[in-house]
Order: C-alpha cells, then structure tokens, then sequence
C-alpha cells in the first residue's frame, strides 16, 4: 500500500473539503503545508510528470502574482513557469494528492478517487 500525501495550504477551503472527504472514507494520510515545506524545484517537476502537467496546466491564474508577471501575454518557457511557481508558491494549485507512482490536483475534491 502506498502512502498518500496531501500537498495543500490549510487555508484553502478545497484543501480542507479534500481533507475532510478522506478522512471520510477512513483513508490514512500524510499532510504538507508546502507553504511551511516548500516544493524543491525536482519535488513539483515529479508530481508534474505524475499527474502528466506541464507547469502552465497547474497555475492559479487569479492570483496576483500571476497578473504582475502577465503571464498571459507573454510568452514564458515551462521552465520559467515552473521557476515561477518555486518562487511564489501562490502561482500552484492546490491540493496536489499523490500516492505512490500517481498524482492528482483534487479539482473538484472528488477527483481523488481517480486514486482509489
């Protein structure tokens, strides 16, 4: 069995509806509040490749940080992207569950039973 980890921001309420809905099928779980223990560059670009993203398909676009760097007109590498979101984390979606070789963004919540 593999372990599950929950990668969110507590305060996010779809963090806390993901949260909620595995601790309602009895699901055992790990948390990381990727605010407190930020993402390594190697860490997001494996849950990237997990949940077959490309760092554009995984950035909060109504965030300011995303406006500031107006993203949307220009015409950034995923590379840049992706050093983006180490720097800020705001640019990532949440919440990124991943158990073992498999990784989901729980957009809606119910999408981690894609998992199970």
């Amino acid at each position: 069995m593999h372990k599950i980890i929950v990668y969110e921001k507590p305060t996010c309420t779809t963090c806390r509806k993901t949260i909620k809905m595995l601790n309602e099928m009895g699901i055992e779980f790990d948390k990381i509040n990727y605010y407190i223990k930020p993402f390594t560059k190697n860490k997001l670009k494996t849950l990237l490749k997990k949940m077959d993203m490309k760092p554009s398909e995984l950035l909060r676009k109504n965030e300011s940080a995303f406006k500031v760097l107006n993203i949307k007109e220009n015409s950034y590498s995923e590379e840049q992207i992706l050093n983006f979101m180490i720097e800020n984390h705001d640019l990532i979606q949440r919440p990124i569950v991943e158990k073992g070789e498999k990784a989901i963004l729980a957009r809606p919540v119910e999408k981690i039973k894609e998992l199970f």
